[in-house]
């Protein structure tokens, strides 16, 4: 049964001259940058930021602070599904892949694989089955086994031929921590990732990610206004090098300015008890044009067409193959 679902890697540069493809989910945050008439303008600003702040933080061995240069690449995997004597194929997931660029060196090192994470069965998820769950009742909550099927469809991505052929370290995803929940800065500091803050409880997208088979943990890096959550399998702090881990700060921080600069672009950085909101009003605004709203909306058009061209036509076999699932 497992080998009813295979997958289809397909890499595109995230450049200034990158225009999504049709069938880019066009809530992905780097697919809405390259829209509109400052498409161009936006890549080439956020990719400057990038850059700047990698060099900020690979500071050693850099006295001009222009060492590196950091190469993006869109990773769209698609899921082939053998069902009904055919095999149809579902666009499934879209991360992002770093490479670091040594112009000291003439050298091009790997990155990390994920940073930026989207998924159509998310999206029919949270925008989907959660809303209809919750739709007239007074008490928010989840619907039994909520996340199982994407977890599943994601371990075993990550265990596949086609990812351990392509990628050589799991990957490691990077998001905004939960303005519902508040953060503890503890003792314990990283010379990259910086200083680790604990939340108090799990906010629903830890326990979400926790059903992919990753765990979490909330660093603030230096110079940062607050921390990021790092979602990853197996050891953070030893599985990758200081120049791997700078890429995901250094991308992911520069989009979380763009998107949420209420917190990540704040004028002053969080202290010992951190609770984000969006709320706040002391913040800068980037130079970058990002319609928050329109996104939202998108989140909810994607999760009906998931809906309607997978989770439907294949309930049977998703059920079944979910069901006899062993990772």
């Amino acid at each position: 049964m497992s080998n009813a679902f295979t997958f289809n890697i397909k890499s595109i540069p995230f450049d200034e001259n990158y225009q999504p493809s049709d069938s880019t989910r066009i809530t992905t945050n780097f697919a809405n940058l390259a829209r509109g008439a400052s498409r161009q303008e936006n890549l080439r600003n956020t990719l400057k930021m990038i850059d700047r702040r990698f060099n900020n933080l690979a500071h050693w061995d850099n006295p001009k602070a222009d060492r590196y240069t950091v190469e993006l690449e869109i990773i769209s995997v698609e899921m082939n599904i053998a069902a009904n004597g055919g095999s149809d194929a579902f666009p499934l997931i879209e991360i992002l892949k770093t490479n670091i660029v040594d112009r000291q060196n003439n050298e091009r090192i790997e990155g990390i694989v994920g940073n930026n994470f989207s998924s159509y069965v998310r999206d029919y998820d949270f925008s989907v089955l959660l809303q209809e769950h919750n739709k007239n009742k007074s008490t928010f909550s989840s619907p039994d086994g909520f996340g199982e099927l994407h977890g599943k469809l994601f371990k075993h991505f990550v265990s596949s031929s086609a990812y351990q052929e392509r990628f050589s370290k799991p990957p490691v995803i990077c998001i905004s921590a939960s303005s519902s929940k508040t953060y503890l800065r503890t003792e314990n500091q990283h010379p990259i990732l910086g200083v680790e803050y604990q939340q108090n409880e799990f906010s629903p997208t830890d326990q979400y990610f926790e059903k992919m088979g990753l765990q979490v943990r909330y660093f603030m890096p230096p110079g940062s206004a607050a921390p990021l959550a790092f979602y990853f399998q197996g050891d953070l702090l030893g599985h990758y090098t200081n120049l791997e881990l700078i890429s995901i700060i250094s991308t992911m921080e520069t989009f979380q300015k763009i998107y949420r600069p209420e917190i990540y672009n704040a004028n002053s950085a969080a202290g010992n008890f951190y609770q984000p909101s969006l709320k706040n009003q002391d913040y800068s605004l980037t130079q970058i044009v990002y319609d928050r709203e329109e996104r939202s909306q998108l989140a909810v058009k994607q999760g009906k067409f998931t809906e309607e061209h997978f989770i439907k036509p294949y309930k049977q076999v998703l059920e079944s193959w979910a069901a006899n699932y062993a990772h």
